[in-house]
Formats: structure tokens, sequence, C-alpha cells
């Protein structure tokens, strides 16, 4: 288990001030190495006075931990944690989180399988979507983890535990039991992978995030017409704010446009072309995967395409590296440069 510490957070805290982007007054998105987890609650909401909706990356929890403190009080857990669904990029810190704040977690009910140990997801579909983020997921974990002593379903009358005025919507396609959760009053959506903000299966885009409403992340998205569905569900909404689990918060009517032209045009440009979920979903029921279609190349192709990802990744991981080591150097420049 991570160690929450006082000098952990006090080196977080020296990093970072604010480490959220204010979504609402009530509503903050922390970004963190890609993915998106949102804390609601008014600022100094106190001890269970507030909500986590996602758990992030392995290894993340300590950044949550600090951004709750900071936002809602030195000692305020939050009264429950909602998940959008159970990959592994949105439950990484999850078992660190509710076992030190002794919460409940709700999902629904169709996601259970993979947060109870009974299934993994299906297989990834490592050649959809270009882009290194698609040809490294054959090696991203598909689970699954077991937190049945924390577990509980989502409320059949589709209210959210702790958020009075939000509904949970049933948003699948990018996972069997995935929600997207909404308040009416200002029409703001968590819309978790039911779509994103940024290209997610390129490691460039998802690094620098330009803002453009996207497909869910192609690679683990295994039923295209009940994303398709999804998608439009979520795009009669109306939405004014988006919080998506990849990319940077949206709004206004640029986001309503974008929103209404993937769905519009999402069989003809976002379905991919080929790959193993294109023609045939894979098949899942209340016990976890039941069938997954075969994959559409060898496994020799799979493997060239991983391997020419983790090349890319490591140049730039080295050249970020060479940058940082660079920095000094250039402030040094510039001191002289100012230098009477």
């Amino acid at each position: 288990m991570v160690a929450f510490t006082e000098e952990v957070a006090r080196k977080i805290a020296l990093q970072e001030r604010d480490p959220w982007i204010e979504v609402e007054h009530d509503l903050v998105c922390l970004q963190h190495t890609m993915v998106n987890v949102a804390l609601f609650g008014p600022p100094n909401a106190g001890d269970r006075g507030w909500v986590l909706i996602d758990a992030g990356l392995r290894g993340s929890a300590p950044r949550i931990f600090h951004a709750a403190r900071r936002r809602f009080g030195e000692h305020a857990r939050p009264s429950a944690i909602i998940l959008t669904h159970g990959h592994f990029d949105h439950v990484g810190s999850l078992l660190h989180l509710a076992e030190f704040w002794d919460v409940p977690v709700y999902a629904h009910p169709l996601e259970m399988p993979y947060l109870t140990g009974r299934s993994a997801y299906p297989p990834p579909d490592p050649l959809v979507g270009g882009g290194a983020m698609s040809l490294l997921s054959p090696l991203y974990s598909r689970g699954p983890i077991d937190i049945s002593a924390r577990l509980q379903p989502l409320p059949s009358n589709h209210c959210v535990p702790g958020m009075l005025g939000w509904q949970w919507i049933h948003t699948p396609g990018h996972t069997p039991g995935h929600v997207s959760l909404f308040r009416n009053r200002d029409r703001t959506l968590i819309a978790g992978d039911a779509f994103v903000t940024t290209k997610q299966e390129s490691m460039i885009a998802a690094l620098l995030q330009p803002e453009h409403v996207h497909r869910p992340p192609a690679y683990y998205t295994i039923d295209w017409q009940s994303a398709h569905r999804s998608i439009i569900e979520l795009t009669m909404l109306d939405p004014e704010t988006v919080l998506a689990g990849h990319g940077k918060p949206m709004r206004g009517q640029v986001l309503r446009d974008q929103l209404q032209q993937l769905a519009r045009g999402f069989s003809r440009h976002s379905v991919p072309k080929f790959g193993r979920y294109s023609k045939s979903p894979a098949r899942t029921d209340e016990n976890g995967v039941v069938w997954v279609p075969p994959p559409q190349l060898d496994a020799g192709k799979v493997l060239a395409g991983v391997a020419l990802g983790a090349i890319a990744i490591a140049g730039m991981v080295l050249a970020v590296r060479a940058a940082r080591r660079s920095l000094p150097t250039l402030q040094h420049t510039r001191n002289l440069a100012v230098s009477p």
C-alpha cells in the first residue's frame, strides 16, 4: 500500500500549487499521465463531504490524496468513489485509496465481473486507431482486480451516491458497464471514455492534448454499435460542459458542434474499417466475457507493431530527459544575457 505521509504530501505540494483544473465551482479535474480523475464537492467540504470519480493509474494515489486534502480539508475523506468503468487507467490507485479512506466503491452491475476477480476484459485491438498508444495496448493490464469487499452497485433509480442532482447514464460500448454522469441543472457531463476530448490512440496527442471531441479509445472499445448509441444519447443531452476521461475539459457551442459531428459521422469515420471488433462485438454478461471474435492479424505483426511503438516512446523519453538536462544551461544563458 502507498504510504500517505506528511513527507509525501509535502514533496508533491512543492511541485504544484493548485494541481487541478476547475471545471465548475464544485467539480475539478485532476490530470495525471494522460488520464483524468474528477473530484466533486465544494471547497473545504470536509470529511465525507465530497466524491472521487475514477482513480487514475497505478502510482497516482499520492497525488490524488494531496489534491483532496488541499481542496477539501486536512482529514477529508470522500463519501464514495464512483467508477465510470474499470480499465487499468481508471482503477490503478483504487485499492490503495479505498482502503486508506475506508470508502465504498460504486459501479454498474455489468462492470462488476472485472472488479471482483471473475473476468478479465476482452483483448485489446492494437492495430486500430493508429498511434503508439494503440500499438502498446497488448501490454496494458486487462485485470481483473478484486474490490469485492467495498464494491456496491449504482442505485437502480439512477441517482449518484454523494452527488445530489446528478444521474448516472449507462453508456456501454467502450466497456459493458460503462457509465457517464450528468447534472441537468447546468448540463455538466462527466463522460468517462464514452467519448474523449483528445485523440487518445496517439502518444503525441495524449501528451499535448489538443482539444477536440473524439471517439472512445479505439484499441479498448469492444462494441462499436453500442458506443455509437451511447454517443447519440449523450449528444441529445446538449451538454454545456464536458469532463472526459482523457483530454482537457471542453464547453460551449464548439463542444456541442463537435459532439454532433461525431454522432452523425460515427459509422463512417469512427468505426474502424478493420479490426477485431469492427464487425462483431465481444459478447459479455453479468459474469464477464462470454465470447470474443478472433484477431484480424497474426501475433507476429502485432508484436512488431508493439516493438515499433516501444522504440518511439523510448525516443520521446530520451528527448524529454535531454531537454530537462539542458534547462540549467538555458537558464544560465538567460542570466548572462540580462547581466549588466
